[in-house]
């Protein structure tokens, strides 16, 4: 399909909540959901939501085969996750860098469990339930924040602990 804008940091667009999907045999939910396939490869992410591009849809991808932005990190299974929910199995928090698409060329320090189980439905409307654990789990909560207005500086207890990769020591 195609590549689309990226919004960015202070867009109001991307401090909204994102509607539920109810029709997921429409076409605008697959022309959605491939674009920001392909908008997310053209940008190498981990994730994409569709508010990032304008879609205000709970609507997350994550996921792939290597990616040169997160290059140590272990895989995470390419996924379409519709109207998500997230569970935490486990109340343990961990530090770690994230970046964001919306905040090109950013990372931060940000708290997030490293246990949860997360469910919805894949792009046909089949139930999907998985647990996840460390870089998958924190991927899907960052993709899932999108959805509810939140962008990780949001999340971040020490703001020196914010800056331009090329500066930080990561």
């Amino acid at each position: 399909m195609s590549v689309r804008p990226l919004l960015t940091m202070g867009d109001e667009r991307l401090l909204q909540t994102a509607v539920p999907v109810t029709d997921f045999s429409s076409v605008e939910l697959s022309e959605l959901i491939q674009d920001m396939h392909d908008t997310m490869q053209a940008h190498d992410g981990a994730g994409l939501a569709a508010p990032q591009i304008g879609a205000a849809l709970r609507v997350v991808i994550f996921g792939g085969s290597d990616n040169v932005r997160y290059p140590e990190r272990p895989e995470v299974p390419y996924t379409v996750l519709i109207n998500p929910h997230i569970d935490v199995l486990d109340s343990t928090q961990e530090l770690g860098w994230e970046g964001c698409l919306s905040l090109p060329g950013l990372r931060g320090e940000v708290p997030r469990f490293t246990t949860i189980r997360y469910s919805g439905f894949t792009a046909d409307g089949t139930p999907l339930e998985r647990e996840a654990h460390g870089f998958h789990a924190r991927v899907v909560q960052h993709e899932v924040d999108h959805l509810d207005g939140l962008l990780y500086p949001l999340r971040m207890p020490d703001m020196s602990r914010f800056g331009f990769e090329h500066a930080l020591d990561l």
